[in-house]
């Protein structure tokens, strides 16, 4: 055993010992617990050069009471941290809302889930927030009665409750101003509160809030709530008896989705929705007469509410009944096909420019004309300077390609592709019980399910399955304050917590996995399938006879059929490109799939082998 000193910088370290019978990286070690210098970094000057970590002792000569000099740089020294760890609960209210990742729940206060739920979607709407919050700053208007007004402010204080407790939120001031303007919200039965519809609530409550938000300002908005839901409609009224023929137009907050026997989707739902009979009194013949009345869409909002329109009264019983068939509904709605000639000539242009972008982002190659074109198509881009609207997303202006900056109001921003954002179910038989429950996408993209004052975080391929049937627990779309956000031109649109395709998933071509498994399952119609030949697999042979055949297939188109009728429903072929990628061709639209996990039913794995 030496003792020698070792001098580092300008400190000398005395008296340190040296076991010979280790290798000198031991010793390299000792020093690194008093200089905070790594072996790897020192450099000791011993006899014949620097000492390394496998030389022998016996050989480079040290004598005990040797002074040894030593370079190299030390480890910055770890500082403790200057807070300590703090735990989620003992965090002010506010910051463990932002933690949380939700806003709070309701108590039910005596069969209230239709309030709950409503005001647990409307809440999903950050527009409508920030509406009321200026309301309640700038106060009652003449034409606004008390009543109304009020209640405004209550949803406006409510709300903000809900984003700043992390504890469930009692409604108590909202649902006594409510019943005030409401009184069939008060409804007793055996001194209790009777179960209401969640749809006359939905429909009541932005009633009120049109009539409040409404202002006379020339640059605002002037109907703040028909902004974000009114839906334009244009009808054509005919008779095929007497050839009469009218027009008309109006405004509605809602479509309907009408179930029949014949509806299995909510597309289907909304097209019988916008067709119907009636019988009037005909001034050409003079007498009753049929007339069918066709509507078409000819405005967008910016959400899209549709009711599933389960509730209807049965003339037998006397009573409300419920319609529990099953009617799927997708994460993406598509309601170009239900506008009107003219929307649809203003929808061309950002369709177009939406598709090429998808389009860039899968890999595919757009044509020049389209990617150079300077005609009016539209970009959305971030305004610079621009605040936030509550609710994390940055307010977006709209310039066309020349540079002038258009009103972000206008329906050339529309595509009419909406994003899936809330749905408001409604569980068990009888309109007048049951319980009613609101499922919210957050801004980070996760689903909530809020049930009264338990939120409960879900899959978003759970969602889709609220789609009803009548089975044992299943729940069913109702008023489906069902809100789809609109998507904007640009990928990155403005939609809380969503990705380009809304489904909180990125794009991409669909492989032959994703044909296997279809999502939004139809059934297989037909199978073609191709040889492999031994040409193909480099054995030469005569190419005009059967030998060349493998018996070996591979599948290269598929075609579907979904609906449980075979006068109805609707065909698809996903066909296998030269590159070995899957399109599905929908009538008029090639779609590369998004990659979401779909499944054919009915088909045999041994298929595809």
């Amino acid at each position: 055993m030496l003792t020698v000193s070792v001098k580092w910088q300008k400190e000398v370290f005395p008296n340190v010992e040296i076991d010979t019978s280790q290798p000198p990286y031991v010793f390299k070690c000792q020093l690194y617990d008093l200089t905070g210098v790594p072996p790897e970094r020192q450099k000791i000057m011993v006899k014949g050069g620097l000492l390394k970590d496998d030389s022998d002792w016996s050989t480079l000569g040290v004598k005990k009471g040797q002074k040894l000099m030593m370079m190299g740089t030390a480890d910055e020294i770890v500082k403790a941290p200057e807070k300590g760890p703090v735990f989620m609960e003992d965090l002010p209210e506010e910051e463990q809302v932002v933690a949380l990742g939700h806003s709070a729940g309701l108590f039910n206060l005596g069969n209230t889930c239709y309030m709950n739920s409503t005001v647990q979607c409307l809440h999903s709407v950050p527009e409508l927030k920030s509406a009321l919050v200026k309301y309640s700053q700038s106060g009652r208007s003449n034409d606004v009665d008390q009543s109304s007004h009020m209640l405004a402010v209550a949803t406006s204080d409510l709300f903000n409750d809900l984003d700043k407790s992390v504890k469930p939120v009692a409604p108590m001031q909202f649902w006594m101003l409510l019943r005030k303007k409401y009184p069939q919200f008060g409804q007793l039965q055996n001194g209790s509160f009777m179960q209401q519809d969640a749809e006359e609530c939905w429909t009541q409550l932005l009633f009120t809030l049109s009539q409040s938000l409404r202002t006379s300002n020339a640059s605002e908005n002037a109907d703040t709530v028909k902004a974000l839901f009114g839906i334009d409609i244009v009808s054509r009224t005919h008779c095929q008896e007497s050839g009469e023929e009218s027009s008309e137009a109006e405004s509605v907050y809602s479509l309907k989705c009408h179930i029949s026997q014949e509806v299995n989707h909510l597309h289907e739902g909304l097209k019988h929705g916008l067709k119907s009979e009636l019988e009037k009194a005909s001034p050409a013949l003079g007498r009753s007469a049929i007339y069918l009345k066709e509507s078409r869409i000819n405005g967008l909002p910016r959400y899209l509410t549709i009711q599933f329109v389960r509730f209807f009264w049965k003339r037998e019983s006397n009573q409300k009944a419920k319609i529990l068939r099953k009617v799927d509904y997708p994460l993406e709605l598509d309601i170009y096909d239900l506008c009107s000639e003219d929307l649809r000539k203003k929808l061309e242009a950002p369709r177009k420019k939406l598709r090429d972008e998808e389009g860039k982002k899968l890999g595919l190659k757009t044509s020049e004309k389209s990617s150079s074109s300077k005609d009016n198509d539209v970009k959305m881009t971030d305004a610079e300077g621009s605040t936030s609207n509550g609710s994390g997303e940055s307010s977006s202006v709209a310039t066309s390609q020349d540079g002038v900056t258009s009103d972000p109001d206008q329906d050339t921003h529309l595509t009419g592709v909406y994003d899936l954002v809330a749905v408001l179910t409604h569980k068990g038989r009888s309109a007048d019980s049951g319980h009613y429950v609101a499922w919210v996408k957050q801004e980070s993209g996760k689903w909530i399910e809020y049930d009264d004052d338990n939120p409960i975080p879900q899959r978003e391929e759970d969602i889709t399955k609220l789609s009803g049937g009548g089975t044992h627990g299943s729940l069913n779309c109702e008023k489906w304050s069902l809100e789809f956000l609109q998507n904007c031109v640009v990928l990155c649109c403005v939609v809380p917590g969503s990705t380009s395709n809304g489904s909180g998933e990125s794009s991409s071509i669909a492989t032959s996995q994703d044909v296997k498994n279809l999502y939004n399952p139809p059934n297989i119609y037909s199978i073609t399938l191709v040889s492999s030949s031994l040409g193909e697999l480099g054995v030469t042979s005569d190419p005009d006879k059967d030998t060349n055949l493998t018996g070996v297939y591979d599948s290269v188109a598929v075609l579907t059929h979904k609906g449980r009728s075979a006068d109805s429903g609707r065909y698809v072929a996903w066909v296998k490109q030269e590159s070995g990628k899957w399109i599905e061709y929908d009538d008029d639209n090639p779609i590369p799939h998004n990659g979401r996990k779909i499944s054919l039913n009915y088909l045999v794995e041994d298929y595809y082998k």
